[in-house]
C-alpha cells in the first residue's frame, strides 16, 4: 500500500460505516425489507453496498432509481425513507462487523496522545447507538453525523466544526475514510487524509482518490502518523 509519514498531527477524524464498521449487511436487510413493503424484488448486496456514503436519502433515490424513473422516485420518496428507517433502526448493528485492526488502532492512537472525532453521513440517531453496540463510541471525544449541520461530506463543514471544538489547525489533523467523500472534504478543509482499501467508495477504485495514502487498517495508518 502507497503511504507517508505525517508528522505534526494532533487529532484524527475518522468515518464510519466503510472504514470501521462493515455495516452493508445491515443496509442489505433493511433496504431490502422496506423494497418489500413496496413489492420491489430485493437487490443484491454489492449492488447496495455501491450506493452507501452520501447518507440516507441519497441512498433511497438511489435504490428507488432500479426500478422507477427520476419523477416517480420523488413519489414514492418519504414513504419509502420512512420505511427504511423502521426497518434499519429496528436491525441496526446486528449484522455489522468491525473491520480488522480497528479496535487496536484506536488504542494505538488514543496512546499516542491522539485525539479522535468521527464524522460520518450516516444519521445520528443510528451513528450513536451502532457505536455504542460495537464499543466504538468511547475512544472518541466528537462524533458528528450525516444530520449534525447543514451540510455533509464531501462539504468541510463537518470537519472545520471539529476544529474549532479541538482549537486546532488543520495542518495538525488527519481524516481517515474509505471513500472520495472523506478526501474531498478534508482537502476542501485544508487537513491531510489517508485512505483504506476496503471499503465501499461507491463502487470506485480507491486509488483513484487524492490522498496522502493508502493504509491496510487503521493500526496501521496509527503508524504513518506522529506528533
Amino acid at each position: 500500500m502507497r503511504s507517508v509519514m505525517l508528522t505534526g498531527i494532533k487529532a484524527v477524524i475518522i468515518d464510519l460505516d466503510g472504514t470501521m464498521l462493515d455495516t452493508a449487511p445491515d443496509f442489505h436487510v433493511a433496504i431490502n425489507r422496506m423494497r418489500a413493503d413496496f413489492d420491489l424484488a430485493p437487490l443484491p448486496l454489492q449492488t447496495i453496498s455501491n450506493f452507501v456514503g452520501k447518507g440516507s436519502e441519497n441512498l433511497i433515490r438511489r435504490v428507488l432509481g432500479a426500478d422507477y424513473p427520476p419523477a416517480q422516485v420523488e413519489t414514492h420518496f418519504d414513504a419509502a425513507l420512512a420505511s427504511y428507517q423502521h426497518h434499519y433502526l429496528a436491525i441496526n448493528g446486528h449484522y455489522a462487523t468491525l473491520y480488522p485492526d480497528v479496535i487496536a488502532g484506536l488504542q494505538s492512537m488514543r496512546a499516542s496522545g491522539l485525539r479522535l472525532a468521527c464524522v460520518t453521513n450516516k444519521p445520528i440517531a443510528f451513528a450513536l447507538p451502532l457505536m455504542e453496540t460495537t464499543g466504538l463510541r468511547d475512544f472518541f471525544e466528537l462524533v458528528y453525523g450525516g444530520d449534525s449541520f447543514s451540510r455533509k461530506k464531501p462539504d468541510p463543514m463537518p470537519f472545520l466544526e471539529v476544529f474549532r471544538q479541538f482549537k486546532l489547525a488543520p495542518a495538525q489533523v488527519v481524516a481517515i475514510g474509505d471513500s472520495s467523500n472523506d478526501a474531498i472534504a478534508a482537502r476542501a478543509a485544508g487537513c491531510r487524509v489517508l485512505s483504506v482499501p476496503y471499503g465501499y467508495n461507491h463502487g470506485e477504485p480507491i486509488q483513484d482518490v487524492d490522498s496522502d495514502g493508502i493504509v491496510s487498517t487503521l493500526l496501521s495508518a496509527a503508524h504513518y502518523i506522529s506528533s
